[in-house]
């Protein structure tokens, strides 16, 4: 029946948001860092990196990146990468094109580590760790 799929997906929403400010860390032994540089390739193309550590969890988890332009109020999402959790330090890095391409200069980016672990049946979100700084966006 597709009304089922339908209240699936609202639920989800409204949960999400609905969800409170996230944490800085769910456990002190779990992080996400960002570089101080990300890249805009040619074709608009932008990279962001950093550093995430995480324990083992019940569902994947992911290191998910947005990016926000001086005193704007809109986040561009950029990629997500598959997270190991095993408590080591990680590299991690994503790319994405927003739908407008960013300029070269200060930027604001948050990392989210982020697990899908099932509740009743719903992938819901469990936030490990987010992380913020303030970069320079390079051309190249």
């Amino acid at each position: 029946m597709p009304v089922r799929p339908a209240l699936v997906a609202a639920a989800t929403l409204l949960f999400l948001l609905a969800a409170p400010a996230l944490p800085a860390s769910a456990d002190p032994y779990e992080s996400v860092t960002v570089d101080p540089v990300g890249r805009i390739a040619e074709d608009g193309t932008v990279t962001l990196s950093g550093t995430y550590r995480c324990t083992a969890g019940t569902g994947p988890v992911f290191v998910s990146s947005s990016v926000r332009e001086g005193s704007s109020s809109v986040r561009h999402g950029i990629g997500g990468t598959r997270a190991v959790c095993d408590g080591v330090e990680h590299s991690w890095k994503n790319t994405g094109k927003p739908s407008e391409t960013p300029a070269p200069g200060a930027a604001h980016v948050e990392a989210t580590l982020m697990e899908l672990s099932l509740q009743g049946g719903l992938p819901l979100p469990r936030f490990h760790a987010v992380g913020q700084r303030d970069i320079t966006l390079t051309q190249g």
